[in-house]
């Protein structure tokens, strides 16, 4: 490695910053780019038919010869979901922690890549070499085992990410996160401190996980019915605390949804989920035991259409469906943009007769770190420099304000945008423009080929519908062989707006009359002039403007 603090450090976020989810790092030295993170995010309602949200990598793609490897802190998909597109176009080795890289591979295996990846696993006492820069790793507390954090020994300083955490005093796996590691790093001197910023607005310390597992514990004690458990597939420390509660109360598991089966059958395999022999059940078993010795487990806590949790409402699992005397605990928070969904899923639960357990009653805690946690990193790392990352803006706002009272000069925290660049010369730290960033859209097995122009489409479509006229020419003449027909879908009923229609037909006719008669005969300048005659038209009846589709057809 170059041993000149000269040589410019860039860092920069791909996704993960303005936004939750999507989590993208990259540090880039004169002949290193480090990635830390590769996750996806769920679409937001106006992206209609998208399935998920990958960030933009096209810049790493352009510089990939460059690429020495990414380092995943955990196994949450806003981590590491966005990894089997990404590996499809980077040829880069992943590293990881046991328990993620087995998640990872599992997911990449899932998602069809068929090439042999390269995933390196380390532990939280390892120290690498990446490329020419000096990583170490320390051990976080998070909804799931084996989470860390990174430090980059870099010619000017260290840089510290420091993944999903939080400071549980009583974490159910008892792995605390490592104060003396993140101690010794602000000894040493401490360049730049990247901190998830999600709970940055709010108070106070988030509460143990052993809360939650001792509100599990109540509602398992007061429950003589059966109880369905949802929460994340992915995390696994509520996962144990349902197994915990469940053994105790003398109940049988059966788990219903794949991915859960995944999580647990991972997990188990690498001594992560600890259960007795006979504590699962298929879900063909349910109707052999009474009520009160069942515990259904699954995902789906986010009310997605197709999910474990909509299926068990609906009926799909005849005796497996959700019924009267049933009490559902959802141990998770709805996802920004999930609130509409969740809701809409509790009222059906409440509508079968069932009881629910949710909002400030739920059996969740947060995994990520309150103000006063916020405050003990940035007074335990001293860092000379803060690039708030991991949420929305008001919380990297309201992170950057918690790094200014813990005695971060101002002039010295970065409230950075997707792409935008600082850069470290000197010790010294400027913006120094943008790369390209933003979304790309999984919209089935289509990468990127919804845009925002088709994202349009949809919308207009999904708004006023849309109108197919259809004509016929004749070859020689250029006159009308047959129609306009006019085809109307989600615009207006066709039954109760034939004189409309009628009308509209009138006004095709004459326009491609007027157009054949001053011998127009390019079809794009005959479409767009029924275009432009029938949207003026629509809008000034019914105030609306459905998509108008012509078609030409030669006989």
């Amino acid at each position: 490695m170059s041993n000149q603090n000269t040589d410019s450090i860039r860092i920069f976020a791909l996704g993960g910053v303005g936004e939750i989810g999507k989590n993208m790092y990259v540090v880039e030295t004169e002949e290193d780019i480090l990635i830390i993170e590769a996750g996806l995010m769920f679409p937001e309602d106006d992206m209609l038919g998208v399935d998920i949200v990958i960030p933009d990598i096209s810049y790493l793609v352009q510089n990939k010869e460059k690429i020495r490897g990414i380092i995943v802190t955990h196994g949450h998909e806003d981590h590491i979901g966005a990894l089997p597109y990404i590996l499809r176009k980077i040829n880069a080795p992943v590293y990881g922690t046991k328990l993620t890289i087995a998640i990872v591979e599992d997911h990449i295996k899932e998602n069809g890549l068929r090439k042999k990846s390269d995933l390196r696993t380390f532990d939280p006492k390892s120290r690498l070499t990446i490329g020419s820069l000096p990583v170490s790793f320390f051990r976080t507390t998070h909804s799931l085992p084996d989470s860390i954090g990174v430090c980059i020994d870099t010619p000017q300083g260290l840089i510290v990410h420091t993944g999903d955490f939080k400071f549980d005093q009583t974490p159910i796996d008892g792995q605390l996160t490592e104060i003396g590691k993140l101690t010794n790093y602000g000894k040493k001197g401490v360049l730049c401190l990247l901190s998830d910023s999600i709970n940055a607005e709010v108070p106070g310390t988030t509460p143990s996980e052993a809360v939650a597992g001792e509100q599990m514990m109540d509602a398992f004690i007061e429950t003589k019915g059966r109880i369905v458990v949802t929460t994340f597939a992915s995390n696994i420390h509520r996962i144990q605390q349902v197994i915990n509660a469940s053994e105790k109360e003398g109940r049988k598991i059966a788990v219903v949804g794949h991915s859960m089966l995944k999580a647990i059958e991972i997990s188990h395999k690498l001594g992560y989920l600890q259960h007795h022999e006979d504590t699962f059940i298929e879900t063909n078993e349910v109707e052999s035991y009474a009520p009160h010795q069942i515990t259904i487990l699954c995902a789906g806590s986010q009310g997605e259409p197709m999910s474990a949790l909509t299926r068990l409402v609906k009926g799909a699992n005849r005796q497996l469906s959700i019924q009267e005397g049933d009490k559902v605990l959802i141990a998770a928070n709805p996802i920004p943009g999930h609130e509409k969904t969740v809701s809409r899923t509790i009222d059906a639960i409440y509508q079968v007769g069932a009881e629910v357990v949710y909002g400030k009653n739920s059996i969740h805690t947060s995994g990520h770190a309150s103000q006063q946690e916020l405050m003990t990193m940035l007074n335990i790392v001293k860092p000379k420099y803060f690039i708030p990352i991991h949420g929305e803006y008001r919380m990297q706002s309201a992170h950057g304000e918690l790094a200014e009272k813990a005695g971060v000069n101002p002039a010295n925290i970065f409230l950075v945008d997707k792409g935008e660049v600082v850069e470290f010369t000197k010790r010294k730290a400027r913006r120094a423009g943008k790369v390209s960033s933003g979304n790309v859209l999984i919209d089935g097995l289509g990468v990127g080929d919804v845009g925002n122009i088709v994202l349009r489409d949809r919308r207009l479509l999904s708004e006023d519908g849309i109108l197919v006229v259809v004509v016929t020419l004749h070859k020689k003449t250029g006159t009308i062989a047959s129609g306009p027909d006019i085809i109307s879908r989600g615009f207006v009923y066709v039954r109760e707006s034939e004189e409309l229609l009628e009308e509209a037909n009138k006004k095709v006719t004459a326009t491609l009359e007027k157009c054949i008669a001053e011998k127009e005969k390019e079809w794009s300048t005959l479409k767009s002039s029924v275009r432009d005659v029938l949207s003026r038209f629509l809008y000034e009846k019914t105030k609306r403007r459905p998509m108008i589709l012509p078609i030409i057809m030669e006989v």
